[in-house]
């Protein structure tokens, strides 16, 4: 990320749980490292009914996911250059706890994997067919190396 890429980031603890070991320093450079483009940014942890709340309501899927991302400023036609990123990041920490455990990897690794990935969503990349997939999972492997944290895909 350039010194340009100006972050104002809002981090709340909805559910608890992973507040003392998920800090926010840790999501910042986290973020940070994912952010291509000046971002405003809220980042939300949540139990499983908030997030099954959630998903249904906005995507139609009644259930709790991992990381689901709100980016408002996304398909924008006549925002600046400089317009910054505007999202809401949920995560859902039932789901991630379950995945890092069944994955063999830990929350940290797991939980800073779903923020980049939900920051990329923010500014745009998405894996709906397999040229976007292989695009997005590159980009988050790489970012993730540079943190020090293994493939997640592999």
């Amino acid at each position: 990320m350039s010194a340009k890429n100006k972050l104002t980031l809002s981090v709340q603890y909805a559910d608890p749980r992973l507040q003392e070991s998920i800090t926010r320093p840790k999501i910042r450079k986290w973020v940070q490292a994912a952010l291509f483009a000046p971002a405003e940014l809220t980042i939300r942890f949540v139990d499983a009914a908030e997030g099954q709340t959630l998903n249904r309501e906005y995507r139609g899927k009644d259930y709790a996911t991992n990381v689901l991302t709100f980016a408002y400023n996304e398909g924008e036609e006549e925002l600046p250059d400089d317009a910054p990123t505007q999202a809401d990041i949920i995560l859902c920490t039932d789901v991630l706890e379950k995945e890092a455990a069944e994955q063999k990897k830990t929350v940290e690794e797991h939980t800073a994997h779903l923020i980049i990935h939900g920051v990329l969503h923010a500014q745009g990349y998405d894996h709906m067919d397999d040229e976007e997939a292989t695009e997005m999972e590159g980009i988050e492997t790489e970012i993730l190396a540079e943190l020090g944290y293994a493939d997640p895909y592999a």
